[in-house]
């Protein structure tokens, strides 16, 4: 397994990633076929977290394929850029190999190269294996956001999660 950041020469591949990480669990923001696939989204937000210096996006690859990611996408105003909100994602026969962790230790060094200090994300209350490998990795529970979603018809509340480096 390798963790690297992501370069332009990764977009498509990046892009059709995310679209299958999505069409394959319930736990993301965008449900199955819900994004419209664009290759040339995922350039743009390459090229932007590389020039802003507080953002990011690790990739892990297996067998020369990529299996996961973690975007960190850090604050825009002064009172803020000392923090990070993250977005992970592996493919489904990825899941429980060690890959989310490996993304997060890869992520920490680098946040603490950069001096972030805060690191964020919401996770669905009944996602156990996302919230057990946050709270493995450091993350604590802050808070509950009560109705956030809708999947399926019905409502599902997210933990707010936080960790400082």
């Amino acid at each position: 397994m390798n963790i690297r950041q992501a370069e332009e020469r990764d977009t498509e591949e990046f892009a059709q990633l995310i679209q299958y990480v999505e069409s394959t669990t319930k736990f993301m923001l965008f449900g199955p076929g819900e994004r419209k696939y664009n290759p040339e989204a995922q350039r743009k937000m390459i090229q932007a977290f590389t020039a802003e210096g507080n953002s990011t996006i690790f990739l892990a690859e297996v067998d020369s394929e990529l299996a996961g990611y973690i975007i960190a996408k850090g604050g825009s105003a002064v009172r803020n850029k000392h923090s990070a909100y993250l977005v992970i994602g592996i493919k489904e026969e990825h899941r429980g190999k060690g890959i989310g962790t490996k993304l997060f230790e890869e992520l920490f060094r680098w946040g603490k190269e950069i001096q972030l200090h805060r690191l964020e994300l919401t996770v669905m209350t009944d996602n156990r294996a996302g919230i057990a490998l946050y709270k493995k990795m450091g993350f604590e529970i802050e808070g509950t956001k009560k109705d956030s979603l809708v999947v399926d018809g019905q409502y599902k509340d997210e933990y707010y999660m936080g960790k400082i480096l």
